[in-house]
Parts: structure tokens; C-alpha cells; sequence
């Protein structure tokens, strides 16, 4: 049991660092290329900050263990919200200005609502993936166009700030780059054969391992890149990582999980994990909407909310396992 136990923790470390090194050199990469600030802020931090989980899905998927494929994606969101976004509110309230990120959460709360419908019958099938890949696609390309007309938004001058503390010649980019993915894919194998070794020593389900310690696991890049930005007082940078993680942990994350191979949920991950996802989408939304179109503030009464119900799901997880 002691290898499995380093391998998980281990493999957490190294994953955290690693997707640390692979985000810094790809954003480089992407200024060296010529992509616009927001672009790189939305598409290249912040769904490069799912890097982890996708790693450990498709590596999960691959190895014929999809619940912790599913539990590391939707867990992962869960902890984003509650964990990450609701601790760094409660160290500091957070402003939010880019209209960007305005837009962008109305569209995690109907991706979330659709993958609602999937998991209806307990089941992810082949077909229902690929429309959540065609989905993000479609997202990605709509973002690319209107992007072209955003570049005064708040989120451009703070990404811009993130990449001048971050400089980087063109080689030193591309090699970061490939090193931290390559690094990224040996740690997800660490993490994911530990994971299930310890679920299947302790008669633990490989979904609730996935929605608990590996979700967090992965989450924990977000956790430090959202302290990072609020140090530099980049306020829309935190929200922003978020719901980009969320977007595409959502859409590609399950997508490309699913099209390996179909995905067996079970009633629970609808009736409990997608609810309280769904609650915690709500709540980020309205903490940080502007129904008036002003600027909104994600105070730390808000910010302690998300926390606590994040603690709450994780002590009720931790029950199921202890009374298992």
C-alpha cells in the first residue's frame, strides 16, 4: 500500500509543477506567435489550467477506469468553485470588471445544465461526448471572432501584466512547453495507477477517489495561480481561471474521456455530484453578475459560502468512504 500512497502523492507534485511549467511556457509560446493577450488569458491559462485534468481523464479513460475519469472532471469543478474561488474571495474580495468573463459564465451554467440531460440515464455514450467536444469547439471559434473586438477589456491589461512577469525567449518557451507536457502525461500515470490501486485496496469506487483526493489534486494549480494573480491584484485573472477551467473540464475534459470509451455514471453522480455542481454554478454566478451593469464585488461572506459548502460535500464524501 506505501507505493500506491507515494505514487499518488508523488504524482500529485510533480503534476502541479509540471502544468505550472507547461501553462508559463505555452502562453510565452502563444505571445511569440502572435495571439492576442485576451486570447492567450482565455484559451491558453485558462483552459490550460485543466491541463491536469485532462491528463488524468484520458489517462483514466484509456486504462478502463472512466467513473475516475468523470470524478476528477466534475469533482474538479466543485473544487475550483468552492475550493479555489471561495478561499481566495475569503483572503481578499474580489472585483469583477471584464465583461469577458460576464459572458463567459451564463455559458458554464448551460454546458452544466446539458450534461445534466446526458447523465440522465447513467450513461455518457460515444455520440453525447463528441457533441460536448463540438460544443467547446464551437465556443472556441465563437471567442477567437469576438476577441477581435474586445482588446480594451479589463482581462487584456492583466493578462498582458502576467506575461511581462513571465518573460521568455522564443526556445526557452517552446521547451518549457514540451517538457511540462511530457512531464504532465508521467505524473497523470503516477496519479492515475496509484488511485486505483488505493480504491481497489480499500473497496473504495474509483468515482468517489476521482471526486475527492484526485480533484482536488488537480485542482491545486488553479488554487496557486489564482493566489499568484490576486497577490498582483488581477482580480478578473482568478474568476477568469476558473470558469475557463470549468468550461472546458465540462466540454473537454468528459468529451475526450467519453470518446475513448463510453462512460458508466451510475444515478449518484447525477442525484449528488452534478446537483451540487450545478448549486455552486449558481452561486458563483450570482455572487459575481452585475444585474446592473455595474462592477460586482465576490465579498468574503460569498467567498466563506462557497468554502463551507465545499467542505460540507468533501466531509460527506469522506463519510461514505469511512462507513463503506
Amino acid at each position: 500500500m506505501l507505493l500506491p500512497i507515494l505514487s499518488v502523492v508523488g504524482g500529485l507534485i510533480l503534476l502541479i509543477w509540471s502544468a505550472e511549467k507547461f501553462i508559463e511556457g505555452a502562453a510565452a509560446t502563444s505571445r511569440w506567435l502572435g495571439l492576442s493577450p485576451l486570447l492567450i488569458g482565455m484559451l491558453v491559462i485558462g483552459f490550460g489550467t485543466s491541463a491536469p485534468e485532462m491528463m488524468v481523464s484520458v489517462l483514466a479513460a484509456l486504462q478502463g477506469s472512466p467513473g475516475l475519469a468523470v470524478g476528477n472532471a466534475y469533482g474538479s469543478n466543485i473544487a475550483n468553485i468552492g475550493l479555489v474561488l471561495g478561499f481566495v474571495a475569503l483572503l481578499a474580495p474580489l472585483a469583477v470588471h471584464s465583461s469577458v468573463i460576464r459572458r463567459e459564465m451564463p455559458v458554464l451554467f448551460a454546458v452544466t445544465l446539458l450534461t445534466g440531460l446526458m447523465l440522465w440515464d447513467g450513461f455518457v455514450a460515444r455520440w453525447e461526448a463528441i457533441i460536448l467536444l463540438l460544443v467547446l469547439l464551437t465556443f472556441i471559434t465563437i471567442s477567437i471572432v469576438k476577441s477581435r473586438g474586445e482588446q480594451d477589456d479589463v482581462l487584456v491589461d492583466e493578462v498582458a501584466s502576467t506575461l511581462e512577469s513571465h518573460p521568455m525567449t522564443r526556445g526557452k518557451a517552446v521547451a518549457w512547453t514540451l517538457i511540462g507536457l511530457a512531464l504532465l502525461v508521467a505524473s497523470s500515470r503516477f496519479l492515475v495507477w496509484g488511485a486505483v490501486e488505493i480504491a481497489t485496496a480499500f473497496g473504495v469506487s474509483e468515482l468517489i477517489i476521482g471526486l475527492t483526493v484526485v480533484a482536488i489534486g488537480t485542482s491545486l494549480p488553479e488554487l496557486a495561480s489564482s493566489i499568484s494573480a490576486l497577490r498582483r491584484n488581477e482580480h478578473d485573472m482568478v474568476l477568469g481561471n476558473v470558469v475557463g477551467s470549468n468550461l472546458f473540464n465540462t466540454l473537454g475534459v468528459v468529451g475526450l474521456a467519453g470518446v475513448i470509451t463510453p462512460i458508466q455514471t451510475g444515478s449518484e453522480v447525477l442525484s449528488r455530484d452534478w446537483i451540487v455542481m450545478v448549486v455552486m454554478t449558481i452561486l458563483m454566478v450570482v455572487f459575481a453578475f452585475s444585474w446592473r451593469g455595474r462592477s460586482r464585488r465576490i465579498n468574503r461572506v460569498e467567498g466563506g459560502t462557497l468554502l463551507l459548502l465545499f467542505v460540507a460535500y468533501t466531509a460527506y464524501m469522506v463519510s461514505l468512504v469511512v462507513g463503506a
